[in-house]
């Protein structure tokens, strides 16, 4: 694989992941762009003990454009996008309108005595898995999603490396339903400024379990009694298994996860990043069977936290979906939006056996 540092016109980063180790990538960005905007503010909420960023630039950014505008295609003589070639395997950039960004902006002022106020530093990137804007990454061929994993690889270890970043997020949004601006087929990368609640909760379980066990990695002990039990576990290979969780909060939830503890993406190794593409495609399809139509889904990989004690992590990858029949979306109503209480319709039995019988 080459990789290609360069930078667009508005000074933001963008790296190419070829899969041909003569690719060039010299094309400048043609584009006369505005500087990038500063970062957003986070305020804290004392009542729950979390942050919000505020991001008021986001309300601009760019929705559903028709295929011929769309800014994550190749350029074009007649065309300039987000990606100054003309064809690309995998590309990466600095989100144009970020959540979290390195960039200053004005000194926060105070909002109320018990509302911390600070800047959104961090980043926000940009993953495109193809050129191909009517492609899924479901019909990634193997090879890409290897190429694509390195790409999440190379850039967690870069993320994590930067001042004051706490937690690196990779997620794919797809589907209308999901709420993406853009049908072409791309991922994100988050580097937030402080722990998610999420992380921290998964944190703090996996902390008490260790404490209990002697420590005992907690996910490791769920991924082996749900392969002990069988009922929910959905294919799996020599490295990985797609099970749903005995919990699951959503109509159609799958976890893949490799057999070996290790806390990130970086570091799998060949064995786990080769036999990783074949199973999540596989899985791909069989959600998209589920309806025969398109499955609206957010694949999001859950990496340890970046100064998290050691043995604590498991990486693992979220797949779900709120579509819970072909003709009906699960909404986050009043238990689960306003209390937290996820109340699922289907059980994860049930699912599991939907998605076995897809074979």
């Amino acid at each position: 694989m080459r990789r290609t540092s360069v930078k667009l016109a508005d000074g933001r980063e963008l790296i190419y992941f070829d899969e041909r180790s003569d690719a060039v990538r010299e094309g400048p960005d043609r584009r006369d762009l505005p500087l990038p905007p500063p970062a957003s503010q986070l305020r804290y909420d004392p009542l729950v003990d979390e942050w919000v960023a505020i991001a008021a630039h986001r309300q601009g950014r760019i929705f559903l454009p028709p295929s011929d505008q769309c800014p994550l295609c190749p350029s074009t003589p007649e065309r300039s996008s987000e990606i100054p070639a003309y064809d690309y395997d995998v590309a990466v950039f600095e989100n144009r309108f970020p959540s979290f960004s390195d960039r200053p902006g004005d000194p926060p002022g105070q909002v109320t005595p018990y509302t911390a106020v600070r800047p959104g530093t961090g980043r926000c990137e940009v993953v495109c898995f193809t050129a191909d804007h009517h492609a899924s990454f479901g019909t990634l061929p193997p090879t890409r999603v290897r190429t694509v994993l390195e790409a999440l690889a190379d850039r967690t270890a870069a993320l994590a490396g930067l001042p004051g970043v706490e937690q690196v997020f990779c997620f794919e949004n797809r589907g209308v339903e999901i709420g993406v601006t853009l049908h072409h087929p791309h991922g994100q990368i988050y580097a937030y400024p402080f722990l998610p609640p999420r992380s921290r909760a998964m944190l703090n379980a996996a902390e008490r379990h260790a404490e209990r066990t002697g420590g005992r990695n907690l996910y490791a002990d769920v991924l082996a009694a749900e392969r002990a039990a069988g009922d929910r576990v959905v294919a799996e290979n020599e490295h990985w298994t797609a099970y749903v969780p005995a919990a699951a909060r959503w109509p159609f939830e799958v976890h893949l996860a490799p057999h070996r503890p290790v806390p990130d993406i970086p570091a799998l190794d060949d064995a786990e990043r080769d036999a990783f593409g074949p199973l999540y495609l596989d899985l791909l399809r069989r959600l998209d069977a589920l309806f025969d139509r398109p499955l609206p889904y957010i694949s999001a990989w859950h990496q340890a936290p970046v100064h998290a004690a050691p043995g604590l992590g498991h990486l693992h990858l979220q797949v779900f979906s709120i579509r819970r029949a072909a003709d009906k979306l699960k909404y986050l109503a009043g238990s689960e939006s306003a209390m937290g209480v996820f109340i699922n319709d289907i059980p994860p039995e049930r699912a599991a056996q939907m998605l076995r019988d897809l074979a």
